[in-house]
């Protein structure tokens, strides 16, 4: 379902070349749930870009649903992840002017699907919703705002969803709710999903996990093979953590490009545009 080989991502500043990522692989089946776990600035959500092809690496592959990803033109990824990818993010990247119900929609009328109403409405059900779908996004509690995200990323049933951080913004018992509303979705759905985080409690939820320091995999454990890699000397320097926060800037830039491409540019929404378009 989704294999990253020897992935790796380098950045030049005026002190010279840092390295983000480093030979980092992995393969995950379908239906289940990968956790990609780090303190910051270790490489989390960079990787979470280049899986997506919203970044292109300077070393390695990525195959989604058996195509290489950094073989197609960008114009393809666009439609590779509208077709077969749910985004996540811990802001929640809801487009304002719009009403809950119009946030769910949008990935179905990219879609040209005539049905999205009803089915925007049926999946806003699902994460008990009903009552708010004709809010606006600014009158919504934050879990009411992520909810309305998860219900945009799942309502076109994705074969992946990749999580970035989603209850970072949450206090506990909101964020609580939302992951055991994240995992029945994910089981009902039979989706695989990459999900982001620091959160070692919410990282043993997934059935696989893949752990993260200075660009490096320090440990990894799979269900299927239990297998583990040694923990290796934790390598993290100042420089390698804001080297990326300027690669995330450029996932940021690439994600609204990819939008654009997939037919749909609001202000303020790059981001939530290219999740709700896929």
């Amino acid at each position: 379902m989704l294999i990253s080989k020897n992935l790796g991502k380098k950045v030049t500043t005026g002190e010279g070349e840092i390295t983000i990522l480093d030979d980092v692989s992995f393969e995950l089946n379908k239906g289940k749930s990968l956790a990609i776990i780090g303190e910051s600035g270790s490489g989390k959500t960079t990787l979470l870009g280049l899986l997506a092809g919203l970044d292109r690496p300077t070393g390695g592959e990525v195959h989604l649903s058996s195509q290489s990803v950094f073989e197609l033109t960008e114009e393809q990824r666009a439609k590779l992840r509208k077709d077969n990818v749910g985004f996540i993010f811990q802001s929640f990247q809801l487009i304002d002017g719009l009403t809950a119900l119009e946030n769910v929609m949008m990935p179905l009328e990219l879609k040209g699907d005539k049905s999205a109403k009803k089915r925007a409405t049926e999946m806003l059900e699902k994460v008990g919703l009903s009552h708010r779908i004709h809010h606006f996004a600014n009158q919504l509690s934050g879990g009411e705002q992520q909810r309305v995200a998860i219900a945009r990323a799942f309502v076109t049933e994705p074969k992946i969803l990749l999580a970035d951080e989603p209850t970072g913004n949450l206090d506990t018992a909101t964020g609580q709710k939302i992951i055991e509303l994240m995992f029945s979705l994910i089981e009902n759905l039979d989706t695989t999903m990459v999900l982001v985080t620091h959160d070692t409690h919410l990282a043993e939820r997934c059935d696989d996990a893949i752990t993260l320091s200075g660009g490096k995999v320090i440990n990894t454990t799979f269900s299927d093979t239990a297998a583990s890699v040694p923990q290796q000397e934790n390598n993290m320097t100042a420089d390698s953590a804001a080297a990326e926060g300027a690669a995330n800037t450029s996932d940021v830039s690439n994600a609204d490009s990819a939008s654009n491409t997939d037919g749909a540019s609001k202000a303020g929404g790059a981001r939530a545009i290219e999740g709700s378009a896929s």
